[in-house]
């Protein structure tokens, strides 16, 4: 079952990878249409959201996107970002490259 989570909220999307794509795009090019009457700019992130289930492209910028806008809430609203169902951890919970945790860095030597 093919499905997106944003915050708690899970949605259930088709789960053939044709009509997820054809859903996708469908709506990218609505919302591009969004000064029509019924369509909306909003449907772009939507489209966004429903391909980035199968392009990985896609999928890197929503995670990115999820983490910087958690992190934001939790700095700004934590009351709100917890509700939304962010951990609080964003950014802060990745190591730097070339770091050692506690658990990796060597032993003291003995003294003589």
């Amino acid at each position: 079952m093919n499905s997106i989570r944003i915050g708690k909220w899970q949605f259930r999307l088709p789960a053939s990878r044709v009509a997820r794509t054809v859903v996708g795009v469908g709506l990218v090019i609505g919302g591009a249409l969004g000064f029509l009457p019924v369509l909306g700019f909003w449907m772009i992130p939507l489209g966004l959201l429903v391909l980035s289930v199968d392009s990985p492209l896609v999928r890197r910028w929503r995670r990115r996107w999820t983490v910087e806008i958690g992190s934001w809430l939790m700095r700004r609203y934590p009351g709100l970002g917890k509700r939304l169902g962010f951990n609080g951890t964003g950014r802060s919970g990745k190591r730097r490259a070339g770091t050692k945790s506690a658990s990796q860095s060597s032993p003291p030597e003995a003294q003589k």
